[in-house]
């Protein structure tokens, strides 16, 4: 058996995750056809309400820079590459511009995006029992990203773990529970509500920034499985991370990414991936708020499973 720091079991047996799954499911829910999931509960008023959360206009981007160098934590490094140069001819009226092409695999431990419900396929199934033949070499046929072609707007809560501990981060391998949620929330001063865009903090980027790259694929903290009966209870429109929100090494057996399977493929829930939480988590704590408006518009990727974001933060 193995335990955590506190000496809580980690341990998720295969027959254990799957009773996790079937408990946490919420296929037919929104009728057999649907495609936004959880999304579900972001409604308009909660959209109306969440606006009513600024106060100082401050705006602050919860993104990593693209990252065009490779590390240890990034294998698969963004391309940028200039394609047009403004110099050259200066004559009067004379007319130039600047142009440039990025490209990157953005389902990495390294850039910020989003993933969408059809990013995970589990026993042959996509979220709500579609089909995985339903994506193909051409993409996504059903629950891609242009579910939110309108963006994602909403109460955002960011809960920090790191600071309920008393430690700058969580080291790699370590998990989250369910407790540590909540009491998160009573130290903070906040509750996890329906439709909220619930934002975890493991402290990865601060660990990242001070003691330099490792092959994060392989060591990273993040949510145990028994951690995501607490997302479902509060009806959790979607769900972010500075990490990916899976532990690695994986503790549950058979299952590389259990909070993967459990977040998209079961209660479909969108995942934020890596973003950037270390300057939002400096102003919560200097203005005594952890809650705050959050928009996000990802791009219209026709049969997307993903979108690279620059979500921000309004307070």
């Amino acid at each position: 058996m193995t335990e955590d720091h506190a000496g809580r079991r980690v341990d998720v047996s295969a027959s254990d995750f799957a009773a996790l799954v079937d408990a946490l499911s919420t296929w037919g829910r929104w009728g057999e056809t649907d495609e936004r999931g959880a999304l579900h509960y972001l409604s308009p008023a909660r959209v109306v309400a969440a606006a009513g959360l600024v106060r100082a206009g401050r705006t602050i981007s919860l993104s990593f820079p693209l990252d065009t160098l490779a590390a240890a934590h990034n294998p698969h490094p963004a391309a940028h590459r200039m394609t047009m140069l403004p110099h050259g001819d200066a004559d009067p009226g004379s007319l130039r511009f600047a142009m440039d092409y990025v490209g990157f695999h953005y389902h990495s431990d390294t850039h910020s995006h989003i993933d969408a419900l059809c990013h995970v396929a589990f026993d042959g199934s996509l979220y709500n029992g579609r089909s995985s033949g339903q994506v193909t070499s051409e993409g996504a046929r059903v629950a891609s990203i242009e579910v939110l072609k309108d963006g994602l707007v909403g109460r955002g809560v960011l809960l920090d773990i790191p600071r309920l501990r008393g430690v700058p981060w969580l080291e790699p391998g370590e998990h989250i529970f369910g407790d540590e949620l909540e009491a998160a929330e009573l130290e903070q001063g906040v509750t996890v509500g329906q439709g909220d865009i619930l934002l975890i903090r493991t402290g990865h980027a601060r660990r990242l920034a001070e003691l330099g790259p490792w092959k994060t694929a392989g060591a990273k903290a993040g949510l145990h499985p028994t951690a995501m009966p607490f997302v479902a209870e509060r009806r959790v429109a979607v769900l972010g991370s500075d990490g990916n929100s899976d532990t690695a090494p994986t503790t549950t057996e058979g299952v590389a990414f259990p909070i993967h399977v459990l977040a998209i493929n079961a209660m479909g829930v969108h995942l934020l991936d890596y973003l950037q939480l270390e300057d939002l988590r400096l102003v919560c704590e200097a203005s005594g708020r952890w809650e705050f408006l959050f928009v996000s518009a990802p791009l219209r990727i026709v049969g997307g499973t993903g979108s690279p974001v620059n979500p921000i933060a309004i307070l």
